[in-house]
């Protein structure tokens, strides 16, 4: 067989958390982006950094503190335990948790260029027209950002496919729960089954070479404002 098992399952608990990070993002990050790229705000610049830190924090870094507050006598993790839900690490949604934080620059970031490059004209436009603020933001600012939002959706999603320390450090490696293909890829290689591990390694290079092409490869038309 070309994927073993414990591959096939680690390649489908990826896709799932890739997924589910992906959806929560778009909720999350674009009233964010929208914030940021409307603002005047002086906290511009530090909600900014903040959103931007992953890109330079290392995943380790980020993995612990995430795993002190979801714990037992963090903050997180005694509001959860209050809640009824119990502890989030070692679980798939401390996965998705931590990968929500992980991912987030690469969801925020295209989509704030996005609003950013659309301008006031057709905002004001619209404004002229009597739309609320609201019916300005589905009608005119989303459709004119789509190619933000896609580009936004393809890279968290292929960002999260290829995490490694984040979710090592907060899930572990338990199979079938938090073992994902990249923490897979580790133990085959720990176990000395290059084989194994070179198949699943050339499956994650793949799909990381199309997302990438695919970006570089695609340049929508431009709104005619």
């Amino acid at each position: 067989m070309f994927l073993t098992d414990s591959d096939i399952q680690a390649v489908l608990l990826t896709l799932r958390l890739a997924t589910v990070t992906t959806l929560i993002l778009f909720l999350v990050g674009t009233p964010i982006a929208w914030w940021l790229a409307r603002t005047r705000s002086r906290w511009k610049g530090p909600v900014g950094a903040v959103v931007a830190l992953p890109l330079v924090l290392p995943p380790s870094v980020l993995g612990f503190y995430l795993l002190v507050s979801m714990g037992p006598n963090g903050p997180v993790g005694q509001l959860t335990q209050a809640l009824g839900i119990g502890l989030l690490p070692f679980t798939f949604w401390g996965l998705v948790v931590g990968s929500v934080f992980y991912s987030l620059p690469f969801m925020v970031q295209p989509v704030q260029n996005a609003f950013a490059a659309i301008g006031e004209r057709p905002l004001e436009a619209a404004a002229t027209l009597r739309a609320s603020p609201l019916d300005r933001f589905f009608t005119v600012a989303l459709p004119l950002s789509l190619p933000g939002f896609v580009t936004a959706g393809i890279l968290t999603f292929a960002h999260t496919v290829g995490e490694f320390g984040v979710v090592l450090m907060i899930g572990g490696n338990i199979p079938g729960v938090t073992r994902v293909a990249s923490v897979q890829i580790y133990d085959h290689v720990e176990a000395l089954a290059y084989g194994d591990a070179h198949r699943l390694a050339a499956i994650l290079l793949v799909f990381s070479f199309l997302v990438l092409l695919a970006l570089y490869s695609w340049r929508p038309s431009q709104p005619r404002l």
